[in-house]
């Protein structure tokens, strides 16, 4: 299960990273809240029609006496979401994405200090992959750069609310029906970025017209499959663990961009990526163990 947990997070991460090319794609004649706006109607439409043909399992559940409701957990996690990815979207009118990619996924570190503070055990080789997969993350994204901008502290503040995305999934993601969290969350943040994009951007069809592909992949693999994925696989996976492997959308990303955009990978973006890959084999070496023992 740990290891179908792992797999599920890491799907995830592939779907997030290749959606940023759909995304630098798909804004070049929108601005950021109508293309959010538009990929999370599509998948929250998917996800109505993923909670409506699950309704099977959701019956037996509650024969059985072990389904609860994700409607209300899906409320809170989608208020953290809105504001984490509103603040990442209007960060990069004034940073640098692969900035953005860096500072966000500080919450490689945010997660575990938020971890022990929630009372959680962390263990000695979850810092230590943290701290290998951060530093391949410089090598990945930043390229020497090292000033601050305003764009930059908004993104530190995005991470921080990221932070508090995967610490509340992995506080309900086993408790309650994970489908309904994730539509609940979905479907506020699709609210929460049409009231946006009318009153800060001018929303017109026709670009959205064009744009339908990556609007299209944006919205039901990532809003709706990705977002699910995580879900499910953070019910498996300890939260600082599932932190790293899901910053493998930074590498996903820069991959599929060399392949999809051809832009060029250097050798320190390359040695980046055996980092980070380091650093995510470190912390799966104590579950590997401890469910090699169970199984014998």
């Amino acid at each position: 299960m740990h290891l179908r947990g792992n797999l599920m997070l890491l799907l995830a991460a592939f779907i997030w990273g290749t959606t940023f090319v759909a995304q630098m794609v798909g804004m070049d004649g929108l601005g950021p809240f109508t293309y959010a706006a538009a990929r999370y109607l599509l998948g929250f439409l998917f996800l109505l029609g993923l909670w409506y043909f699950w309704r099977g399992p959701r019956q037996t559940a509650k024969r059985a006496g072990t389904y609860h409701a994700g409607w209300k957990a899906g409320l809170g996690a989608g208020c953290i979401m809105f504001v984490a990815t509103s603040l990442q979207q209007v960060a990069m009118l004034y940073t640098t994405a692969g900035k953005t990619a860096f500072i966000t996924a500080l919450y490689i570190i945010f997660v575990p200090l938020g971890a022990v503070f929630l009372g959680k055990r962390i263990h000695a080789e979850n810092w230590l992959g943290a701290l290998l997969a951060l530093a391949g993350l410089y090598f990945l994204s930043i390229h020497g750069e090292v000033s601050l901008s305003f764009g930059d502290g908004l993104v530190l503040i995005s991470s921080l609310f990221w932070t508090a995305h995967i610490l509340f999934i992995d506080r309900f993601a086993s408790l309650v029906d994970p489908i309904e969290l994730s539509t609940t969350q979905i479907g506020f943040c699709m609210v929460g970025s049409f009231l946006a994009a009318f009153l800060f951007e001018p929303v017109e069809l026709p670009p959205i017209l064009q744009a339908w592909f990556p609007i299209f992949y944006g919205g039901v693999m990532s809003a709706g499959v990705a977002f699910t994925l995580q879900i499910l696989g953070q019910q498996y996976a300890e939260p600082a663990q599932a932190a790293i492997i899901m910053s493998f959308e930074a590498v996903f990303g820069v991959l599929s961009s060399w392949l999809l955009l051809g832009e060029r990978m250097t050798a320190l973006q390359v040695m980046g990526c055996v980092l980070m890959m380091a650093g995510m084999i470190i912390t799966q070496i104590r579950p590997l163990l401890r469910d090699r023992r169970c199984s014998s």
